[in-house]
């Protein structure tokens, strides 16, 4: 699954450059994943702003992230409507900070 990612000042975001998280991708998307935050500085930004479809495989796949990372902090940015729903649903937008756009989650960060 195609992913970028720039550090800007302490932070890493990390885009996903697809439509769908879902079963049929997932095992892509964690390897992608497990690439961009080998070395994460204090802060993952996840922007979903492309993204407009999450199963809970998806989910399951941006959760197991968030605990790959360990001490790092992660926040996500850019949900659709129907993303957010899914973690509104599964309670998860609890767990994460969740932002509308990526310069508002480096605005909360302080850059």
């Amino acid at each position: 699954m195609p992913l970028s990612s720039i550090d800007r000042g302490g932070i890493r975001i990390v885009r996903v450059e697809s439509t769908r998280i879902d079963a049929a991708g997932v095992i892509r998307f964690k390897e992608a994943m497990r690439a961009c935050i080998g070395d994460a500085p204090d802060l993952v930004i996840l922007d979903l702003e492309q993204v407009e479809f999450i199963d809970s495989s998806g989910l399951g796949a941006i959760i197991a992230t968030m605990k790959q990372l360990g001490e790092t902090q992660m926040a996500l940015a850019g949900l659709g409507t129907l993303v957010e729903k899914v973690f509104r649903l599964t309670r998860m937008d609890s767990v994460f900070a969740i932002y509308p756009t990526v310069n508002d989650a480096l605005r909360a960060a302080g850059k």
